[in-house]
């Protein structure tokens, strides 16, 4: 007997629709054991993010950059699909499925610290879902347009609901002018669902330059008018979670200084991926995986 998932919040279709949220956005049960704190999780769960000043040490920042200059320099790993490059400057902008390919990133992943806290937001075992570091180097590295984690990861990848959980950590400075994450604080709380249909292998250009999935101006500014916009600054060390569905983006980094970062995408193994909602075809496993083994 075939089973038919049900789509709990549509999207690319003929014009924009907002669905409110149908989950919660902290899943464990009041009082549940964990590092982040009962104030900390009602700020998460009102606003859709939280911030940690120091989530590891400038040691650990100082292995983790070493380890995000050599992979960038490999060129095996820059010939690697897996890698992204700068549209114009052909820099590398990316290296996906880090936790895969470096051991300094795979135990990252499974440290108390970061793993800990995804598992208490969601309330269950995890597996990771992405993984990449983002190299943003000064002098025009391009940024990321205003986007919902989730519409991707749902149209693209079948996340069924939004019991995902992102952590970027910071590897660089994040100043308040190279090009830092902003986040709609609040926006997490109703589903925006995109206009227009998914081109096949749409990852190939998404990756570089986000079209498919990204919100209108007009529901861009309402939502702006509605919630306002948050930009993160803090040191190397210092981490942002945040709720798959926050509207989030960034800006170019014209500055000299860079803002490097990893950014870890744990799912609940109780949420595993099903086939796209509004995609012709699944993604690449190293861009939404289908081993979904909790982290250990």
């Amino acid at each position: 007997m075939t089973t038919t998932t049900v789509d709990a919040y549509p999207t690319r279709g003929s014009s924009e629709v907002i669905t409110p949220r149908q989950d919660p956005v902290v899943w464990s049960a009041p009082g549940a054991p964990g590092p982040i704190r009962p104030t900390e999780l009602a700020g998460y769960e009102r606003d859709g993010f939280l911030t940690v000043d120091q989530l590891i040490t400038p040691s650990e920042v100082a292995v983790c950059r070493a380890e995000l200059d050599r992979l960038v320099a490999d060129p095996t790993v820059r010939a690697d699909e897996r890698s992204i490059v700068e549209p114009a400057s052909q820099a590398v902008r990316s290296v996906f499925e880090v936790h895969r390919i470096s051991e300094v990133f795979a135990d990252l992943v499974r440290d108390p610290r970061v793993v800990d806290r995804a598992r208490q937001i969601l309330g269950s075992e995890v597996y990771v879902h992405q993984s990449r570091i983002n190299v943003k180097p000064g002098f025009g590295a391009s940024g990321f347009y205003w986007h919902s984690d989730f519409e991707t990861w749902h149209a693209e990848d079948g996340l069924p609901r939004m019991r995902t959980v992102s952590v970027s950590i910071a590897l660089t400075e994040n100043h308040d002018t190279n090009g830092g994450l902003m986040i709609m604080p609040g926006s997490h709380r109703a589903f925006l669902g995109c206009a227009g249909a998914t081109p096949r292998d749409n990852y190939r250009k998404s990756l570089r330059m986000q079209e498919a999935g990204t919100p209108s101006d007009q529901a861009l500014t309402t939502m702006a008018d509605r919630h306002g916009i948050r930009l993160f600054t803090g040191p190397a060390g210092s981490a942002t979670w945040f709720d798959c569905n926050c509207m989030h983006g960034s800006g170019d980094n014209i500055t000299p200084y860079p803002r490097s970062n990893v950014f870890i995408v744990f799912n609940s193994v109780e949420n595993a991926a099903v086939e796209p909602f509004a995609a012709p075809a699944r993604r690449p496993s190293f861009i939404g995986a289908r081993d979904f083994t909790p982290v250990r």
